[in-house]
């Protein structure tokens, strides 16, 4: 027998973790919305929004995307700069 997990849309899991944020406990949540304790967490550590010094709102969600495009950016300018100077030494050869 296979165990059957419950799938949870974006929306939901944000809605549960707006309303930790509005003060509602986890135990609480978890016996209302029928979600166990540690999918609420994980939800909180993905979904709960951070205020920045600058006074932007954002979570850790948007920040490990703009994380990763980073990487990306960072990697392609790598690149870029390799082949600057694979064609530069080829320039001064001919």
């Amino acid at each position: 027998m296979t165990k059957q997990y419950k799938q949870y849309d974006e929306e939901f899991k944000k809605t549960i973790v707006n309303l930790y944020e509005s003060g509602k406990s986890i135990a609480d949540l978890s016996r209302e919305y029928g979600v166990g304790h540690t999918n609420i967490r994980n939800w909180i550590n993905k979904y709960q929004t951070i205020t920045t010094t600058t006074g932007e709102i954002t979570n850790n969600d948007e920040i490990l995307k703009l994380k990763k495009e980073l990487q990306q950016v960072q990697l392609e300018n790598e690149i870029l700069k390799k082949a600057v100077a694979i064609f530069s030494k080829e320039q001064k050869i001919k």
